[in-house]
């Protein structure tokens, strides 16, 4: 299960991500909730708009990400993002200490993170491969997400604890600080050790180049296209899980932090289950875990007490990261190394990049028809896109039968 940590600058990065990833997720939650107090009565759109904001560069620029990725030495660029986004927390703690953030300058320090992740998503994702080797990948990003939902795990529930006793603006300073981990792994790993693609010289149309390459490969348009309606509904937990909380069940902080750190048990799960897989993941898989996914979610909306509504995050979280993985593990493995960059750009862009498109929505449907249809919502579009795809990625001959009864029963007859 974890045979990826056997390779030294891969142990190195594993373990940065720990610590910056619990910095992070204490981050989100110490936003959100400053989101809440700075916009006071209309805190749902406001969580939408910050959401949205932090993931605009990405829908921007995101495919250009990818571009940067391929051209440029990938540990190089990681420690450029790693001290930028270190530098946008540090600006965000300082002004919520003196009492002088406003949610404009919430917006503007989201906005700046989301530049920051244009470049580091794509090249983060695509520098796995090169630390561990084709054949250690899939076990890698698994581990990989397990890292990153432990963090989610551990990050919320501190950050509940610490708004609540000192407020939000240590919180902030202490993931800027995180930052300086995974420069220390990047600074120790030996150049040699690693599994380098080939450095492709800048060029005109590098872009297209890697959108025609995607077009190409039915297998990845049907993974991007179900990723993309899933993500953008059906992933929108940042704003909704807040609103829930705080709306419906009426909790404060250290509960709405329980909440995520509910969500990250399942993910975490999902996770080191996914680790015990060693080949690439069957077109099965990616069908059915989304699938669970929508259904799970709904079923989360309805819960009618809180402990119920907790305790249906884990199995969402599970399905979900089931999902994820699955995805990730196969846009990696059958793409040439010179495309790895620009194709994870586009895979990171239509992930998270789609944010500023659902959160907005997400955030609406909560002010008007309630937080709980916000969830319902998100899961039933996880339901149909998943059917979707399903009914294209089938055989040809079922497909027919599916999508066009009235002409196969007439063919047959014939």
């Amino acid at each position: 299960m974890f045979r990826s940590l056997r390779t030294r600058n891969y142990r190195l990065f594993a373990a940065g991500q720990v610590v910056s990833n619990t910095g992070t997720w204490m981050q989100r939650v110490a936003q959100d909730w400053l989101v809440l107090e700075l916009a006071k009565g209309s805190g749902g759109s406001a969580l939408g708009i910050t959401t949205g904001l932090q993931f605009l560069p990405l829908l921007l620029f995101g495919l250009w990400g990818g571009v940067v990725a391929d051209r440029y030495p990938k540990r190089r660029v990681l420690m450029l993002t790693q001290v930028s986004m270190g530098v946008l927390a540090l600006v965000l703690g300082l002004l919520a200490i003196s009492g002088s953030a406003q949610v404009w300058h919430v917006y503007l320090l989201a906005f700046g993170l989301g530049l920051a992740t244009v470049l580091d998503n794509p090249t983060r994702q695509s520098f796995v491969v090169e630390m561990v080797g084709k054949e250690d990948l899939p076990n890698a990003i698994a581990l990989n997400s397990a890292i990153f939902n432990g963090a989610r795990l551990v990050g919320p529930a501190v950050a509940g604890v610490l708004i609540a006793a000192i407020g939000t603006g240590p919180v902030f300073l202490v993931n800027a600080a995180s930052f300086g981990a995974v420069l220390f792994g990047l600074y120790l790993m030996r150049p040699a050790e690693l599994y380098a693609g080939p450095v492709v010289k800048r060029a005109k149309g590098q872009l297209r180049e890697g959108l025609r390459y995607v077009r190409g490969r039915r297998d990845l348009v049907l993974v991007l296209v179900l990723v993309g309606f899933v993500a953008t509904f059906g992933m929108n937990f940042q704003v909704t899980i807040a609103l829930v909380a705080r709306q419906v069940f009426h909790t404060g902080a250290s509960s709405f932090g329980l909440a995520s750190s509910m969500l990250a048990v399942g993910a975490l799960t999902g996770a080191l289950l996914a680790a015990r897989r060693a080949s690439r993941p069957r077109m099965r898989l990616l069908l059915l875990a989304p699938l669970a996914f929508g259904v799970f979610e709904v079923l989360s909306g309805l819960m009618p007490f809180y402990w119920a509504f907790l305790l249906m995050l884990v199995p969402t979280g599970i399905a979900l990261m089931t999902f994820t993985t699955a995805a990730n593990a196969t846009m990696q493995l059958g793409v040439a190394p010179e495309m790895r960059g620009r194709v994870m750009g586009l895979y990171m862009f239509v992930f998270v990049g789609t944010n500023p498109i659902g959160a907005p929505v997400v955030g609406w449907m909560a002010e008007t028809f309630g937080p709980r249809m916000s969830i319902v919502f998100g899961g039933l579009i996880a339901i149909v896109s998943t059917l979707a795809v399903a009914a294209f990625a089938a055989p040809r001959p079922l497909r027919d039968r599916v999508l066009h009864p009235r002409a196969t029963l007439a063919e047959r007859s014939a």
